[in-house]
């Protein structure tokens, strides 16, 4: 089934030459709002931002755990919503789910 949005934008697609559907797909690509990703309890996340662990995390490909409490300081935001990539005390740069963490 389509969103109703989408049925019109296809439909409008289909009446512009080859020039102005470039425009067109360029101009939508620009204007699309990305979603800022959340922490656990539904704070928005920024860039520079400080979190605490909500979990004791396991590092995949290292016998290192982050602890409950771990302050992370100067998260930055990655391309998917939900993931933020930090440098963590021994451990180094590391991507985390959102899910994990609170804003403090």
């Amino acid at each position: 089934m389509l969103h109703l949005g989408l049925f019109k934008t296809l439909c409008f697609a289909l009446l512009l030459d080859k020039r102005q559907q470039r425009f067109y797909n360029v101009a939508l690509f620009y204007t699309k709002e990305q979603q800022m990703p959340k922490d656990s309890n539904g704070s928005e996340l920024n860039a520079g931002d400080s979190v605490s662990v909500i979990k004791d995390l396991k590092i995949k490909g290292a016998s290192s755990t982050i602890k409950r409490g771990t302050t992370i300081k100067n998260i930055r935001l990655t391309h998917k919503d939900d993931e933020v990539e930090a440098k963590v005390d021994k451990c180094g740069v590391v991507v985390l789910k959102t899910c994990f963490l609170k804003k403090v």
